[in-house]
């Protein structure tokens, strides 16, 4: 990207992302609860006072009110304003490796839906039906829309459904080979649906790279935990987060990865 159209361009796409963002905070604290997203419109959760304008900006309202509500004085978690930068920082990567194309368009969405799925599944251990099949859905809509302009639509969604169903069988038969194995399950539903979510979007090839990353840093994770007493041997712990953060890593470099991987074991083909 031109390096002048990032500094004119980028601060308007993280000031949307952080938008997004806000929006998230909202469906990763009422879908659980089983709340309405549009009503009340964003309030205190201690006193209930209605956020003002300038209280319920992205990242500045949170700092403008130094974390406290401006009312009852009741402490705002940071995470508010992390979601929202994050989200930011993530469309402005997003921008700058794609630009002005449909895939931009297409990583926001997803990237917005694994942000909100890993932030439930962190707090509540599940992921909703509602996002993984909405998720799945809009993945074969975007695969639809990229073999559209190269004119082979059904190619795409081809991509989509083998990706969807390889994410849903492949994580099926983790959870069954974890119950063989370690005679408890080692996958729940939700992960298989988040599965066949990111095969829906990415295509067989990224969700194999995602699968691989996400099992390995999730590995890594459970085993420093037990390790330092944070876990128990056999309690569980959402694995979705990892999903989400290798989904994204192979957004951006999944075919770097593959190309390594092939380059390393099998350099003569």
């Amino acid at each position: 990207m031109d390096l002048l159209l990032g500094v004119v361009t980028l601060p308007f796409v993280f000031v949307f992302g952080a938008s997004i963002g806000s929006f998230l905070n909202v469906v990763i604290y009422r879908l659980p609860a089983e709340l309405s997203l549009l009503y009340p419109p964003s309030r205190c959760p201690k006193c209930h006072h209605r956020l003002g304008k300038t209280e319920n900006m992205p990242v500045l309202g949170w700092l403008w009110l130094k974390g406290r509500c401006r009312w009852c004085r009741a402490p705002i978690s940071a995470r508010y304003p992390l979601v929202e930068a994050a989200t930011g920082l993530l469309f402005c990567w997003v921008f700058w490796q794609f630009q002005f194309s449909l895939n931009t368009l297409g990583y926001w969405l997803f990237v917005s839906w694994l942000i909100a799925l890993s932030l439930i599944d962190f707090d509540t251990m599940t992921l909703p039906g509602e996002l993984t099949k909405s998720g799945l859905i809009l993945g074969l809509g975007f695969q639809l829309a990229m073999g559209w302009q190269t004119a082979q639509m059904s190619n795409g969604l081809m991509t989509g459904v083998g990706g969807a169903v390889l994410g849903l069988w492949l994580f099926d038969l983790i959870g069954i080979i974890g119950l063989i194995i370690l005679g408890q399950v080692g996958m729940g539903d939700g992960d298989s649906h988040l599965a066949a979510m990111i095969g829906a979007w990415l295509g067989w090839k990224y969700l194999l790279v995602t699968t691989f990353l996400a099992c390995g840093v999730g590995a890594l994770f459970g085993g420093g935990a037990r390790a330092l007493g944070l876990l128990n041997r056999r309690e569980p712990f959402p694995f979705g987060p990892f999903l989400a953060l290798a989904a994204i890593l192979s957004v951006f470099w999944g075919e770097q990865i593959i190309s390594t991987y092939l380059n390393i074991f099998f350099p003569l083909i």
